[in-house]
């Protein structure tokens, strides 16, 4: 079965934590803090193939993970870096935010990849902390957090012409008979429930079309396989409207390429813009020269902006001519692939790490707290102004020290000690 898209949760690696040590040697009693970093955990990587164009590897298994950095070890050691998770995925696929559905980033006809969820920052150890006041600071930085995200895998495919029309107009036989590609044909509604690819080859050039399944009324809102096929469309720069110009099922085929056109407007106004093409298909199951000429000609009328070729998919004829000019058509356009603007950020997301810090129990009735960022908002906070300590108090809130030190059992009244100064703790 084809699978367009894909649910899944992804993690990258956790970081390792910085190690606290301090140098114990022979005749060194009292020396330095050594404490090495962690390493860096593994990145989420997405990567185009374009030898793979289905998302099927994604249908059984629905949790992947890269794997976490080492801690750091003593005597400075670096810990080793977490291995990256490489996803492949089909080109023109689109990386979307599951909870919301917004665009993360669009990987449209790269071959580059794509880092979706970068791996936890090693931890600094704690020979990094020594400074005039802490020389043998009791903390290392613990190593950045690993990064979980549900997301969903959509594939839009990528074609440079699209082929549209109602079922059993003939889209199979007609791609069947210009490309390489050999779509299942039958004579029910929805006989293609995959978008078939075949590359067409004319004298000196060539395109890839697409095999849109039959559209019926109603896809826009999703009514039959309408959404899942629909979205294939938006990256084609030309579409070639098939329709059966005999009438061979009983339907009218102006009103047909009315019917169609007004699904992809309702679906997104931008696919209405698109450059088409009518071929009226079927053309040879029609004897009557007056009759040809009739629906030829209402055809016309629809647009007169759109070129409308008489064809037979079954027998060739008008088939060259028609390829001929779509190529024409493709020659004169810019050849830029339609890729969708981002919506979600994911380093915005997860943009407030906690800094490192200590918090002890000194006796019954004092607690001492410590910290590199901490000491940093000391130097810049006037603990005298009401201002500047309410500032304080949502900083050790916003931390998680205030949680950290109810964790150790600090009761009202008790002494906070941070860097000289003493506060008496009390609840808000």
């Amino acid at each position: 079965m084809f699978a367009d898209t894909a649910k899944i949760t992804v993690k990258s690696g956790k970081g390792g934590d910085g190690h606290v040590s301090f140098r114990r040697e022979k005749y060194v009693p009292d020396g330095g803090p050594n404490g090495g970093d962690g390493g860096r955990g593994g990145d989420v990587v997405i990567l185009p193939d374009e030898n793979m164009n289905t998302l099927i590897d994604y249908r059984h298994k629905r949790k992947f993970s890269a794997t976490p950095g080492e801690e750091g070890g003593k005597n400075r050691k670096h810990g080793a870096d977490g291995e990256d998770l490489i996803l492949k995925v089909p080109k023109g696929t689109l990386i979307r935010e599951a909870s919301t559905g917004k665009i993360i980033h669009d990987l449209g006809d790269s071959d580059e990849p794509y880092i979706l969820l970068k791996g936890g920052r090693g931890g600094k150890g704690n020979q990094h902390y020594a400074t005039s006041t802490m020389q043998a600071p009791k903390y290392a930085q613990p190593g950045g957090p690993a990064k979980e995200l549900e997301i969903i895998l959509e594939l839009k495919t990528i074609a440079d012409v699209g082929l549209i029309g109602f079922p059993n107009v003939g889209k199979s036989t007609f791609l069947a008979s210009v490309t390489n590609a050999k779509p299942k044909i039958a004579n029910y509604h929805f006989t293609t429930i995959d978008p078939n690819l075949g590359v067409v080859d004319l004298e000196d050039s060539g395109f890839v079309i697409a095999d849109i399944p039959g559209l019926i009324e109603g896809a826009a809102e999703g009514v039959g396989l309408g959404h899942e096929f629909l979205k294939h469309i938006e990256r084609c720069r030309i579409l070639i409207h098939l329709v059966d110009a005999a009438s061979t099922e009983g339907r009218d085929p102006a009103e047909d390429i009315k019917a169609i056109n007004q699904e992809l407007e309702k679906y997104n106004d931008l696919l209405i813009g698109k450059k088409q093409v009518i071929a009226a298909n079927k053309m040879d199951l029609i004897f009557d020269d007056a009759e040809k000429d009739e629906i030829l000609d209402r055809l016309r009328q629809l647009d007169d902006q759109v070129k409308v070729f008489p064809i037979s998919a079954a027998t060739g004829s008008g088939v060259k001519e028609l390829l001929h000019y779509v190529n024409d058509m493709l020659q004169k356009m810019e050849n830029d692939v339609t890729v969708f603007e981002s919506e979600f950020d994911v380093e915005d997301y997860y943009s407030n790490e906690p800094e490192p810090f200590t918090v002890e129990k000194i006796d019954d009735e004092t607690y001492s707290v410590e910290g590199p960022r901490i000491e940093r908002m000391l130097g810049y906070t006037n603990l005298e102004s009401e201002k500047g300590f309410l500032f304080f108090q949502n900083f050790m809130r916003e931390q998680g020290i205030l949680d950290a030190l109810k964790t150790k059992g600090i009761s009202e009244g008790d002494t906070v000690r941070v860097y000289g100064h003493e506060f008496d703790y009390y609840e808000d």
